[in-house]
């Protein structure tokens, strides 16, 4: 099986390194995105980065890996990216797996924008981005400590405005996407009223690890099998 991976906020493909190890161990194929703006991409930052060019992002990923029959894995924020990703590359995708992340619904209407700075206080409106600090890593990523969370913290970037703000907008496509997820049930999400439908019934299968909102960090080995097994 192949899997594209988009990391969330803050991030960059490196979060996945020991995902993907696990996978390629276990015969699979990984491809660990980084969106511009973050990880090794953070010199491209800049007032315009937003999710057009985060879905494009992706969509080169997939184009110049010549990539077919896949399944397409957002974190956090990224269900956003993967979501409209998915909805352009239809034809391509085999399942789309929500990590603790962003689901959307499946509407023609925009969807997934916010203002960050009403999440974060301290956040002006002429800032680039929103810088990842250790009372957001301790509230939804406890479970991160010692030296994992020193070299987090370390490899961590500013998480672009834009992304944030910018919604996205599904078309007809998306109805045939197949939906698969993973709560962490440490990040602070009511996983057991999540799962029971208070906020919709969910659209396939799902498992729940024991973690924060960063289990590909704290439960790699846990993390590459529920992506299995959800494939």
């Amino acid at each position: 099986m192949k899997y594209v991976l988009i990391p969330g906020a803050w991030l960059g493909g490196w979060v996945w390194r020991d995902v993907a190890a696990q996978l390629q161990k276990d015969g699979h194929e990984a491809y660990q995105a980084t969106l511009t703006g973050m990880g090794e991409r953070v010199h491209l930052m800049s007032k315009d980065v937003g999710m057009d060019t985060a879905i494009d992002d992706v969509l080169n990923v997939i184009r110049y890996n010549e990539l077919d029959d896949f399944v397409l894995v957002g974190h956090s924020f990224a269900g956003k990216v993967a979501a409209a990703v998915s909805d352009r590359a239809h034809d391509k995708v085999k399942k789309v797996i929500y990590l603790d992340a962003f689901r959307p619904e499946r509407v023609r209407t925009p969807q997934g924008g916010f203002d960050p700075t009403n999440e974060f206080p301290a956040l002006t409106e002429d800032k680039l981005g929103v810088p990842l600090t250790d009372a957001t890593v301790h509230t939804i990523g406890k479970d991160i400590i010692g030296e994992k969370r020193r070299w987090f913290m370390s490899m961590s970037t500013p998480w672009p405005i834009k992304l944030a703000k910018d919604p996205i907008t599904l078309s007809e496509n998306y109805d045939k996407i197949k939906e698969a997820y993973v709560f962490c049930t440490l990040s602070g999400d009511p996983v057991d009223d999540i799962v029971a439908g208070k906020w919709g019934k969910l659209d396939g299968p799902y498992r729940k690890i024991e973690a924060g909102h960063w289990p590909m960090i704290t439960k790699p080995t846990e993390t590459a099998k529920s992506l299995v097994d959800l494939s």
